[in-house]
C-alpha cells in the first residue's frame, strides 16, 4: 500500500510505501518548518507503527528535498538515497544549487530551509534494485529508472510485480514536468517519456510528484 501526503510550499506527493511487517520507505519528503508541516510525516508513521528503512529522492529539487532535515531528526539512520547527477542538490553546500531555482522564482526566503542539508548516503543507479543500497529484501521489488530532463538526475522507482511507478516530476496525469529550472533539458524529458512508454506496461498505475495520482500509463 502506498500513503500520499502533500507536504511542504508545493504541496509535493510525499509517498510512504509499505514493504513487509512495519517496513516502509519514505519518497521525497518536503515537510519542513517554513511550512508549519515540519512533524506530519514522523507523527504520521508513528500514529502506524511504521519504521522507515530509507528515504528515496526522485530529484534533487528544493521542494522535494526540504524534509530530509526534518525525517533525519527523527529517524537519524536512516539513509538517503538520490542519483549521483543530482548529489549537489542535497549535502553541505546544497544552497549553491538550490539557489539556482530559488532565485529565478523569487522564492528565495525559502533558501535558508535547503541549505546544508543532509549528506546523500547512496548515489542510485539505473538498472539497479533499492534492496542493492539497503539491507531489506523487500526492497528487491523496487527497480531505478534513471529519466533525465527534469533534472540530470531523475529517477522514478518501478514495481513490476504490483505495477506501480513513482515517477516524481517526470511524469503527471497528462503533462510532464517543467524543463526551464536548472538541470532541465526539453530533449531528455521527451527521451525518458519515450522509454517509460516503451518499457513500462500501460496498465502500471502512476504515483507522481505533485497533483493526481494512482492513474494508470495508458489513461495519461
Amino acid at each position: 500500500m502506498i500513503h500520499a501526503i502533500q507536504t511542504g510550499p508545493f504541496g509535493v506527493n510525499t509517498y510512504i510505501v509499505e514493504l513487509k511487517g512495519s517496513d516502509v520507505f519514505i519518497v521525497d519528503p518536503a515537510c519542513c518548518r517554513f511550512c508549519h508541516d515540519e512533524t506530519v510525516v514522523a507523527d504520521f508513521m508513528a500514529a502506524h507503527g511504521f519504521v522507515p528503512k530509507a528515504i528515496l529522492l526522485t530529484h534533487g529539487h528544493f521542494d522535494h528535498v526540504s524534509g530530509i532535515k526534518s525525517i533525519k531528526e527523527n529517524f537519524p539512520h536512516v539513509p538517503v538515497l538520490i542519483h549521483e547527477k543530482d548529489r549537489e542538490f542535497i549535502g553541505k553546500n546544497s544552497q549553491k544549487i538550490q539557489k539556482l531555482s530559488l532565485l529565478p522564482m523569487g522564492f528565495d526566503e525559502f533558501l535558508p530551509t535547503v541549505s546544508d542539508l543532509p549528506e546523500p548516503d547512496f548515489l542510485i543507479e539505473d538498472g539497479k534494485l533499492l534492496s542493492d543500497y539497503v539491507d531489506c529484501p523487500a526492497m528487491e521489488e523496487w527497480k531505478i529508472l534513471h529519466t533525465p530532463g527534469h533534472t540530470q538526475g531523475c529517477c522514478c522507482f518501478y514495481n513490476k510485480k504490483n505495477r506501480i511507478i513513482i515517477t516524481g516530476d517526470t511524469v503527471f496525469y497528462h503533462s510532464w514536468g517543467r524543463t526551464d529550472l536548472y538541470g532541465g533539458n526539453e530533449n531528455q524529458i521527451m527521451e525518458s517519456l519515450r522509454r517509460i512508454k516503451k518499457e513500462i506496461p500501460g496498465e502500471t498505475k502512476v504515483y507522481p510528484g505533485h497533483d493526481y495520482f494512482g492513474f494508470t500509463l495508458n489513461q495519461n
